[in-house]
């Protein structure tokens, strides 16, 4: 090998290398950000004194140049942070309580304070001033109802030697052989499925009331409760679910014990699915599966043909009959990773360039929120088409100028790989443009699995599940989860729904009595 052969060997080694440094340090501090570092996509910093990215577009795309007027006068700053600044108007105290019960307390004078200092002549009432209004906390109550019943005989066949005797009906227990309630059960569900408090810390509250009640029995309460009368509404939910055209679908791990055959280490998930943005009944349902395998949606999807939006995860491949709409939030989440720690101008990166494009799009799909479908379908193909071309002829240029295996490549190899995917949304103007929805669903999980950690046992996930499900779907039909509850776990028991089924759609959370009673805005029990 002769001395120039060399050099270049060298050469082409140390680039290698600097291009090998680059990669870790951009790993390192993406690793630190995702340890210690916020967690918000927000990006609005990085549009200050950002040079339009959309000079090359049609003139629909240039509107802030187009429709500029040059004789114009500018805005009064401070007139404008006036108006939008959040003012206190007179009442807005009251208003917030006014729904509430009032009690009026009037404190008078004592009867040596009741006559005049002048004279001492007694004073009489002329009226009475307001002064202030108070919250009032009431600390909850827990008594005991001990269930009788009437027992009514005929005396005149007990005469005749032929006893008649009849007695009233009682209401049939949520859990047999238990001190168990709907009330109890649903505050349980409460506490730990909306508030995020896991039972070991509920046994210390009930506790201070005077009741021993350990998580173990707890737990078994849940179990019980949810496979008798939850579940059953969580099935016909999944049939009502199959009937949508538009759905959402996204996965989080769980750790769950005494799986048969598994390590109690071993990663499960939790799936959640949920029906479109524009879908006239929200439905949000939960399933526990060991496994992230493709073949629990392609099961849990069965019967289902439309339009399935998700991440770019290859096992939705499985499901059948399906248009898949990848998420366009993906896209800006990889392009905010790529943002360089070390730079002093990141607006001037290829990453934040990618994130405006982004941030474009999302800004347009806001505007057209409100449209009917037709609209939003003819309006995204006038306005949004342009510029996705134009983000896919910058995504590939970019793509050649940077070097390889860097986040910023990462983020444009991952938006031109699944490109045909994240364009489908524009096929129905019912389509989303990102998955957003489920990833907010399954948020109130996550933020739970941070407090109790993990599930004791199968039986445990699936209920879980199975709480969650009518949970999130009482909160996206505006009910009141807590009230929702207590209506199905003391309504449904003694109901023969299992010998008809269509009972049970009086208890679907869009049912008009279920609204009524159950509604979030209602005040009170």
């Amino acid at each position: 090998m002769t001395f120039l052969d060399r050099m270049e060997a060298f050469e082409k080694r140390i680039t290698e290398l600097e291009a090998e440094n680059k990669r870790l340090h951009d790993t390192v501090a993406y690793l630190t950000k995702q340890l210690f570092g916020k967690r918000s996509e927000k990006t609005s910093s990085l549009s200050e004194g950002q040079v339009s990215l959309f000079d090359e577009l049609p003139p629909v795309f240039n509107e802030a140049e187009t429709e500029a007027d040059p004789k114009a006068t500018e805005p009064d700053l401070q007139q404008e942070a006036d108006k939008f600044a959040k003012k206190r108007y007179k009442g807005q105290r009251k208003d917030q309580v006014k729904h509430l019960e009032h009690v009026k307390k009037v404190y008078r004078l004592i009867a040596e304070e009741r006559s005049c200092e002048s004279c001492g002549t007694e004073l009489v009432a002329v009226g009475e001033e307001f002064v202030r209004s108070e919250l009032e906390f009431i600390p909850a109550q827990v008594r005991v109802i001990d269930y009788y019943r009437e027992t009514l005989e005929c005396r005149t066949c007990r005469k005749n030697d032929r006893p008649y005797m009849e007695k009233a009906e009682v209401p049939d227990p949520v859990v047999l052989h238990s001190l168990a309630s709907p009330s109890t059960l649903s505050w349980i569900m409460h506490q730990k499925f909306v508030n995020a408090i896991p039972l070991y810390r509920q046994e210390a509250e009930w506790q201070m009331l005077g009741v021993t009640l350990s998580r173990a029995t707890m737990s078994n309460w849940l179990m019980v409760a949810a496979r008798d009368w939850l579940l059953p509404v969580v099935q016909r939910l999944h049939q009502e679910l199959l009937k949508e055209k538009y759905l959402h679908v996204d996965e989080t791990p769980i750790q769950v014990l005494q799986e048969e055959g598994r390590k109690n280490t071993t990663e499960s998930y939790m799936w959640v699915y949920s029906t479109g943005q524009y879908g006239e009944h929200p439905i949000r349902l939960f399933e526990y599966q060991p496994g992230r395998g493709g073949n629990y949606p392609k099961k849990f999807l069965k019967g289902f043909q439309g339009y399935l939006h998700t991440d770019a995860y290859p096992g939705y491949d499985k499901v059948e009959k399906i248009i898949r709409c990848y998420c366009w939030a993906h896209v800006r989440r990889k392009f905010v990773d790529a943002i360089p720690k070390d730079v002093q101008s990141p607006e001037a990166t290829v990453a934040a360039q990618g994130i405006q494009y982004c941030n474009q799009l999302f800004e347009m799909e806001k505007a057209l929120r409100d449209l009917p479908a037709d609209e939003r379908y003819k309006e995204r193909l006038t306005k949004q088409m342009p510029m996705l071309e134009a983000f896919w002829s910058w995504a590939e240029s970019s793509r050649q100028a940077i070097l390889p295996k860097c986040k910023t490549s990462e983020a444009l190899l991952y938006a031109l790989k699944y490109k045909e995917g994240l364009m489908n949304y524009l096929k129905d103007g019912n389509c989303s443009i990102s998955n957003n929805l489920a990833e907010n669903s399954i948020r109130p999980f996550t933020i739970g699995r941070k407090n109790w950690l993990f599930s004791g046992s199968p039986k445990g996930a699936a209920a879980s599940a199975a709480i969650y499900s009518l949970v999130e779907t009482a909160k996206a039909n505006g009910l009141s989860p807590h009230r929702y509850l207590e209506y199905i776990l003391g309504d449904l028991p003694g109901v023969p729904f299992r010998q008809y089924p269509e009972i049970l759609d009086d208890y679907l959370p869009w049912h008009p009595d279920i609204q009524k009673k159950c509604s979030s805005s209602k005040t009170g029990k």
